[in-house]
C-alpha cells in the first residue's frame, strides 16, 4: 500500500568500504520485487474474496481450499503495510534525526490520506468492507514503536493477538457504543465510526495491529542473510500450525462448543444461510437490509441447532475465542494468519531474491505479478468501483454474476493495467498521488 523500498543489507562494520564487495544488485531488486509479489498475492486474494465463487458444501477438502483466501489476505496485506512502514523509517538500518523525523511525517500524512480516502469509499454505499481507513489507524498507532527492535515487535504481536480478541470480544456487549457513535463525524461522513476501526469492525485495530507489528518485526531483520531467511522459512509454518492446528485440536477434544452444537450439526444451517445469502456482504448490510432479510427468511433460523445463543450472550465467550475461521478474530486465527504471511513473504522474497538463476527467470516469469503489487493501492482502489458499478449499482437494475469468471477477469484485467502503466510511468496513478502528498514532509528539521 505504499512505495516500495529496498531492504538493505548491512556493510561489514569493521571492512573498509573500499575492499567491501560490490552490492548484490540482483539480491536487492529481487528483495523489492519479492514484497510487491506478496502485494499481488494479497490483493488477489481479496479480489477473490469479494467476487470470487463460495464453495456449496461444508466441512470438505474442496470447501477448505475454496475458503483459504478468505480472512488471510487481508492479513498478508496488513503485515506487509507493517513492513513497509518500517521500511520507510529505514528498514534493517533504522533512521535517526532529521531523517527519520522526516519518515514519522511522511507516515502520517499517508496515514490521514488512507483514513479519507477509506472514510469515502465505504460511504459510497459499497458491499466492500474497505480496510484502507483501519489502515489509516494502524499506521497512526504504529508511530510511537517505529524505532523498536524486532524482538520487542514480536513481542507486541504475541500481546495484540492474545489480547486483542479479549477486548474485542467484550466490546459487543457495551451498551454505550451508539450514543459515542451519534458523535462520530466519521460515522456522519458515511464510514467506519472510530469505534469501529479500533474495536468492533471487521478489521479491529487492537487485534488487528497482530499483523501490523509482526510486519514491522520482519521490516527490521536483515534478509539478506541466510540465517533469518532459514528461520523465518521455520517460524511461519510454525505459527500456522499453532493456529490453525490448535483450533482443529481443541475443536476434537472439545466438540460440543458453549453454543451447544459442533461444525456436523451447524452443517444444514451453514448451506442454508449460504443459500439465502448468495454473494451479497452482509458486513456491509444497514439495520433496515437485515430487518428485510429476516423477514424473507424467518424460517432459516429454526436450522440453527438447538442451544445456539449466537448474539444472545454477554461477556467473554472463551469457547468462540478457540476457533480459526475466516475474521473470527480469535488468537488462534491471528496466529495462524502470521504464519501464512510470514511463509508467502519469505518463500517470495527467498526465491525472486537468492535462488540465482532462477531469481531471474522467476522475475521475469512474474512479471505481471510484480507489477500489480508495485500499485496495489491502485488496483485495490479500482477493484472497488469495479463491484460498485458492476455488482452493488448495475446499469442494468441486476448486476453480474460472481464467481471464477468475474475473479478472473478482475485478475488479468489488473496484471494488463500494472503492466501497460509500469512501461509508461514507474509508479501507480494513486501512489504517485501519495508520493507527491508526502512532499512536505522533506521540509521537518
Amino acid at each position: 500500500m505504499t512505495d516500495t523500498i529496498a531492504l538493505r543489507a548491512k556493510e561489514p562494520g569493521s571492512q573498509d568500504p573500499a575492499l567491501a564487495p560490490p552490492p548484490d544488485r540482483g539480491a536487492s531488486i529481487g528483495r523489492i520485487v519479492g514484497l510487491d509479489a506478496a502485494r499481488a498475492v494479497a490483493v488477489f486474494g481479496m479480489y477473490y474474496s469479494h467476487v470470487g465463487p463460495w464453495s456449496d458444501e461444508f466441512g470438505t477438502w474442496r470447501s477448505f481450499l475454496m475458503d483459504l483466501p478468505h480472512g488471510r489476505s487481508s492479513a498478508l496485506f496488513a503485515t506487509l503495510a507493517g513492513l513497509s512502514l518500517v521500511l520507510i523509517a529505514g528498514g534493517s538500518e533504522p533512521k535517526t534525526g532529521r531523517p527519520l523525523r522526516q519518515a514519522v511525517v511522511k507516515i502520517a500524512i499517508r496515514a490521514v490520506l488512507l483514513l479519507a480516502l477509506g472514510t469515502w469509499l465505504t460511504s459510497t454505499g459499497t458491499s466492500i468492507v474497505v480496510i484502507l481507513a483501519f489502515y489509516g489507524l494502524y499506521f497512526l498507532l504504529a508511530l510511537p514503536f517505529i524505532k523498536l527492535r524486532a524482538r520487542t515487535l514480536a513481542i507486541l504481536a504475541a500481546a495484540c493477538g492474545l489480547g486483542g480478541p479479549i477486548l474485542v470480544q467484550l466490546m459487543w456487549t457495551a451498551t454505550w457504543t451508539e450514543g459515542f457513535d451519534a458523535h462520530d463525524p466519521l460515522v456522519r461522513w458515511g464510514g467506519d465510526g472510530l469505534l469501529s476501526l479500533l474495536l468492533m469492525g471487521t478489521y479491529p485495530a487492537m487485534a488487528w495491529m497482530a499483523y501490523i507489528f509482526t510486519g514491522m518485526a520482519l521490516g527490521r531483520l536483515d534478509f539478506a542473510r541466510k540465517a533469518v531467511r532459514v528461520r523465518l522459512a521455520v517460524v511461519g509454518p510454525a505459527l500456522g500450525l499453532l493456529g490453525y492446528g490448535g483450533s482443529w485440536l481443541l475443536g476434537k477434544l472439545m466438540p460440543q462448543t458453549a453454543t451447544g452444537f459442533d461444525d456436523e450439526s451447524y452443517a444444514a444451517f451453514d448451506k442454508a444461510w449460504k443459500e439465502a445469502v448468495g454473494s451479497a456482504d452482509t458486513d456491509a448490510w444497514t439495520e433496515e437490509q437485515w430487518k428485510a432479510f429476516d423477514e424473507e427468511h424467518a424460517s432459516l433460523w429454526d436450522k440453527l441447532p438447538a442451544g445456539d445463543t449466537v448474539g444472545t450472550g454477554s461477556g467473554l465467550d472463551w469457547a468462540s475465542l478457540t476457533g480459526a475461521s475466516p475474521h473470527s478474530g480469535t488468537p488462534f486465527e491471528l496466529a495462524g494468519n502470521i504464519g501464512v504471511a510470514i511463509s508467502v513473504i519469505v518463500g517470495l522474497v527467498a526465491l525472486l531474491a537468492y535462488c540465482g538463476a532462477v531469481s531471474t527467470w522467476s522475475r521475469r516469469v512474474l512479471a505481471p505479478l510484480i507489477a500489480v503489487g508495485s500499485m496495489s493501492l491502485t488496483v485495490y482502489v479500482a477493484h472497488i468501483a469495479g463491484v460498485w458499478f458492476l455488482v452493488d449499482h448495475p446499469a442494468n437494475g441486476v448486476g453480474y454474476e460472481t464467481g471464477w469468471r468475474m475473479w478472473a477477469v478482475f485478475c488479468v484485467a489488473a496484471m494488463l493495467f500494472a503492466l501497460i502503466w509500469k512501461r509508461l510511468l514507474k509508479r501507480g496513478p494513486l501512489e504517485w498521488a501519495m508520493t507527491l502528498a508526502t512532499k512536505p514532509a522533506k521540509f521537518v528539521r
